[in-house]
């Protein structure tokens, strides 16, 4: 007799998910147009790489603090709803930035409450579905996400054409209140038991030792997945000779946006091929696929097909990372630390943002061969170690 199908979507998921849909256009409204504001203010890749490493630095200290503080509350779900409100204003900022350090505050303010509501947002859809059913419950939500960052390139693209950059970013207010308001109206939190002395000490040590290893491969990795904002900025930049500043801007958001197509389409595959197959090698096959992007990077030249194997690859990879990662923690982590694991998590993945945005934006800016090489050398490591770690009863 056939197992029967477990339901995975009910109306926390959904809501879940749709947060992440207007949240994510919101701010890739702002994303998208951030390059070329920075171009317009002379910012090289370097100074982009420490605008987008300080922000997910910011970001990660918020979801360490987030997670732990999470598990000490009866009611988490104020805190994701504090955290939608805080990235909406950050990204609307935008219009009112006349150097780079205003939008690097902007940023930092708007992931400072995208830190703020990661863990809390993780938790909620976990306790929303089942063990069996993580892989595509966190690959919907994913997926929604990433449909919000093809929807917001597009509507930016838009209103920069009809209202101008400043009202595009402060529109993009919009989106990020109505996520606010679906976690409010629509999401129910089932009660869990407070612990209200857990530290992070007390709640590292609680953590599965193969949740542990899976940390040592995942920070690796994270050392060689810098922002996708670099990707827009250097495909601005290989094509201003060619087309001028303003259409080379409106090609490469067009790329980001096909990036975002193979992104969501990858999230689903990922997060079923999560539920049917061992996570761990499936993840570690996402990170092994950065070595094709980093590849392609160093062949000479600004064609079409070079960027759009750049963009398409880097789609398909970080919708395994992303949707994998999570569906991976939320298996291993009790109930009692959850909050914590997936906010350790959050954090190891941020510092690995904050050093490898930092590190290949300075490194490519003396020698791209440098930079992709150790962002295939980091990639391969994290899938090593993935790979080789002995699965536990």
């Amino acid at each position: 007799m056939a197992a029967p199908r477990v339901p995975w979507i009910d109306r926390a998921v959904v809501a879940i998910g749709l947060a992440s849909l207007f949240s994510d256009v919101g701010h890739e409204m702002a994303t998208a147009a951030m390059p070329a504001l920075l171009a317009s203010f002379g910012a090289s890749s370097a100074v982009l790489g420490w605008i987008e490493g300080l922000s997910d630095a910011v970001s990660s200290f918020a979801k360490l603090v987030s997670g732990l503080y999470s598990d000490r509350l009866a009611r988490r779900k104020p805190l994701a709803v504090v955290g939608y409100f805080l990235t909406a204003a950050g990204m609307a900022s935008f219009a009112f930035a006349t150097q780079s350090w205003h939008v690097l505050v902007g940023r930092v303010a708007g992931w400072l409450g995208r830190g703020a509501r990661s863990p809390v947002r993780n938790v909620l859809l976990t306790e929303a579905t089942t063990p069996e059913t993580y892989g595509r419950a966190f690959g919907f939500e994913r997926s929604m996400d990433s449909a919000g960052a093809i929807v917001g390139p597009l509507v930016a693209l838009l209103l920069v054409a009809t209202a101008g950059v400043r009202a595009t970013f402060l529109l993009t207010v919009v989106p990020g209140l109505i996520a606010a308001l679906l976690i409010v109206f629509l999401v129910k939190e089932k009660p869990h038991a407070p612990r209200p002395k857990a530290s992070l000490l007390g709640g590292f040590s609680r953590l599965p030792p193969r949740f542990r290893r899976f940390l040592l491969g995942v920070g690796l990795a994270g050392l060689g997945d810098f922002s996708n904002t670099l990707l827009i900025l250097w495909a601005t930049q290989a094509w201003t000779p060619r087309f001028g500043l303003e259409r080379a801007a409106t090609l490469a958001v067009g790329f980001y946006v096909g990036y975002n197509v193979v992104y969501t389409l990858s999230c689903s595959v990922c997060g079923m091929l999560a539920d049917r197959f061992d996570k761990r090698y499936v993840l570690a096959g996402g990170y092994a696929l950065a070595v094709f992007p980093a590849a392609a990077l160093l062949v000479p030249g600004d064609s079409f097909v070079k960027f759009a194997i750049v963009f398409g690859a880097s789609g398909a990879y970080m919708g395994a990372w992303e949707t994998v990662e999570s569906s991976t923690a939320a298996s291993y982590l009790p109930a009692e630390v959850r909050g914590t694991g997936f906010g350790i998590l959050a954090t190891v993945n941020g510092l690995g943002d904050l050093l490898s945005s930092v590190l290949v934006g300075s490194l490519w800016a003396v020698s791209p061969t440098s930079a992709m090489l150790y962002v295939i050398v980091m990639s391969l490591g994290g899938a090593a170690v993935l790979a080789l770690t002995p699965a536990e009863a």
